[in-house]
């Protein structure tokens, strides 16, 4: 395909500036009623009885269902999904009955007449390195080996004339997408239509096949819309088998939306990390060894392990290398993917740990990761397909005006603020999975092309739309989308910075053949170009460059200028790639200085469970953000040359704001987030 990149703008804007466009909740149907969830108030035990006398005296109350009356499901792999099913506790704020009404008033009020007395036990929520409960886990997120280890890291370090050996923390933060978790289902017979927030429909629909013993034709699910998800929604959630299963109680259509502070109970979170990096290194500052070994939390009902030690196996060169993760199971809700899993948390670790080689070594930062560059993947051994993060060092130093820095920490002034500069490297693997993608001849010349992709507000709709349009030759007018809908050819979910990729590559096919065969309709599957793609080691890479501005007396760290250079394939859209670069720095920046949800764990909850006490950053925090990228042409990926690019912008950010921070203060802060206190208490 052609590489040149047209700035399209989002097809869908009006829509959804106007208020036209209709998220899951929304969709109109007759007879609707309401469904609101009752949440356990212990974080371990049994539930002794259900009081639920008093709301269904409620008039307008259609029914209180619960674990002595709900529906059996059948055996899910995820027994976050087991909803109803039994009378344990995992954890507090697990749904334990919901009440249907006829308004959405009466439905709230009822359910909060729910008396539930409980058998509580001791609870264990708190993940720490020595506890006695760990355990390595078959395989770290999505399927890596656990634990790897290359050449003798002990006697490497023990020799290395210089070494960095520390542990850096980050907490539970929760990813709170703008539209919350939603659900309208409404069943005709033994077909159930459901109307979700889910970044994979098509995942959705086998679930609740699966569920509610159904042939997956007999469920259809419709997303086209999609208010954020940033990973929390890449599966199906605790609040789409209660409106389903609440929708074949009362037998009409149900609502049912989490609430701001439910989101906070069983929507997904990442995993705090405790990580030890230690690194050994020769006086010029060449990797002789580098340890990454991390804890993390999962639930007692489904092993969940992230990936975090995965980024230091293949990003730099070093002889002897060891990476493991460690989990302990708590009684806590089950952590999942949250924006780049894994490498986010893991580059905050490692390039902390790069910056404190740096100035052991006397380098600059920029010239350390130069000289740590491999020729091929450490990992694997296999050749990079491509590989840009030099590139991006290199032009994000000239754009940053890095030159001449001066390394000496907490000497800088701007007035009455410490100012310091921070930079660190980014990586996210580029991945594509199977995928189906119909293309069909429209009365005038234009073609429909149709698959079951979401667009969870990335732009994914424009860009399928202009990479259609090029491979047919036709103007993107010509070129109508259709996606969100298991009516569709089924797609993977939007996650892992795989969709353009994915879907692409399925829409690339379809279209092809649509102009080769001359046949009114075409539908393609991507599975044989996937079994033959050549043996390369695919990434994305990036550098961040970061300046702070700190008060000496309290502590306020200030962001003036955040700039990311990416190496990421094809840019298929200038507008909505550098939408994507930009949330995710921003996503980073918050990372770095406000996000963390806060556990206290006398009662196992999390005490800042909404937008109030749970800040993220606004307007007044991302004063200059700049995203961009380098021209790469990259033969080895798929039909477009592109790398995923929803992920990368968040990688590095945090670390690079937290070696700033570091540069402007002196002070070393290895456990997010940078609070005031923090600062102000290493005085």
């Amino acid at each position: 395909m052609s590489a040149t990149a047209v700035a399209l703008d989002r097809l869908e804007a009006r829509d959804k500036v106007t208020g036209a466009a209709v998220y899951a909740y929304e969709h109109d149907v007759d007879g609707v009623a309401y469904a609101a969830i009752v949440q356990s108030t212990i974080a371990c035990g049994e539930i002794r009885a259900i009081g639920a006398t008093a709301a269904q005296a409620v008039p307008g109350v259609l029914a209180v269902l619960s674990h002595e009356n709900a529906p059996r499901l059948a055996e899910l792999d995820d027994r976050e999904l087991a909803i109803l099913q039994s009378r344990t506790v995992s954890y507090r704020g697990q749904p334990v009955a919901v009440v249907v009404a006829r308004s959405f008033e009466v439905a709230g009020r009822a359910a909060r007449l729910i008396l539930v007395d409980y058998d509580e036990r001791d609870h264990d929520v708190v993940v720490r390195a020595d506890h006695p409960g760990l355990f390595k886990p078959d395989r770290v997120n999505p399927d890596f080996e656990t634990d790897t280890r290359e050449g003798d890291v002990e006697a490497a370090l023990a020799t290395a004339p210089v070494t960095v050996d520390e542990v850096y923390e980050t907490p539970a933060v929760h990813n709170n997408p703008m539209e919350p978790h939603a659900t309208l289902a409404e069943w005709d017979g033994d077909m159930v239509t459901v109307y979700d927030s889910t970044q994979g429909a098509t995942d959705v629909r086998e679930t609740l096949a699966t569920a509610f013993g159904l042939e997956p034709d007999r469920v259809r699910v419709i997303s086209p819309h999609v208010g954020g998800g940033f990973g929390s929604k890449g599966t199906p959630r605790p609040h789409v088998v209660l409106a389903v299963m609440a929708a074949r109680t009362v037998r009409r259509p149900v609502k049912l939306a989490a609430t701001r502070q439910q989101m906070f109970s069983f929507t997904g979170y990442r995993t705090p990390t405790i990580q030890r990096v230690r690194l050994g290194a020769d006086r010029d500052g060449r990797l002789t060894a580098i340890v990454h070994e991390v804890v993390e939390q999962t639930s007692r009902l489904v092993e969940f392990a992230e990936q975090t030690a995965v980024v230091s196996r293949m990003l730099y060169a070093a002889p002897n290398r060891r990476t493991g993760h460690r989990l302990v199971a708590l009684d806590v809700p089950t952590p999942s993917w949250m924006r780049a899993p894994g490498e986010c948390p893991g580059m905050f670790a490692l390039e902390s740990a790069m910056d404190e080689l740096a100035l052991a070594c006397g380098l600059d930062p920029v010239e350390l990761r130069i000289r740590n560059e491999p020729d091929r993947d450490p990992d694997s051994g296999q050749p990079f397909s491509s590989r840009g993060l030099i590139a991006c060092l290199n032009e994000g130093a000239e754009r940053f005006g890095w030159d001449g820095r001066d390394p000496t920490p907490g000497v800088r002034r701007d007035g009455r603020w410490l100012t310091g500069t921070g930079v660190a490297a980014s990586t996210y693997p580029a991945r594509r999975r199977p995928s189906q993608a119909s293309a069909r001849r429209e009365p005038g010349g234009g073609v429909v092309v149709g698959l079951a992709a979401a667009d969870t507000g990335t732009g994914a709709r424009t860009v399928l739309t202009e990479i259609a349009a090029e491979t047919l030759g036709l103007p993107a007018t010509a070129v109508r989308v259709e996606l969100g809908d298991t009516a569709l050819p089924p797609a993977p979910l939007a996650g892992g910075s795989m969709g353009t990729a994915s879907w692409g590559s399925a829409v690339v096919k379809a279209c092809r053949k649509l102009l080769e065969s001359g046949a009114d309709e075409v539908l393609v599957d991507t599975t044989e170009e996937l079994e033959a793609d050549e043996p390369f080691a695919r990434h994305a890479f990036g550098a961040q460059f970061v300046e702070v501005r700190v008060d000496p007396d309290t502590g306020e760290v200030r962001v003036p200028r955040l700039l990311g250079v990416f190496a990421a394939g094809r840019i298929v859209n200038p507008n909505t790639a550098r939408s994507q670069f930009i949330g995710g720095m921003t996503m980073g920046l918050g990372m770095a200085l406000m996000e963390e949800s806060i556990l206290d764990p006398r009662f196992g909850d999390y005490v800042n469970h909404d937008l109030a006490g749970y800040p993220v950053p606004v307007c007044a925090d991302a004063l200059e953000i700049e995203a961009s990228w380098i021209d790469e042409d990259d033969p080895h990926l798929n039909p477009m040359g592109t790398k995923g690019i929803g992920e990368i912008g968040i990688v590095g950010s945090a670390a690079a704001i937290a070696n700033a921070v570091h540069h402007a203060t002196g002070v070393r802060v290895r456990s997010l987030p940078i609070r005031l206190e923090k600062l102000v208490a290493a005085r």
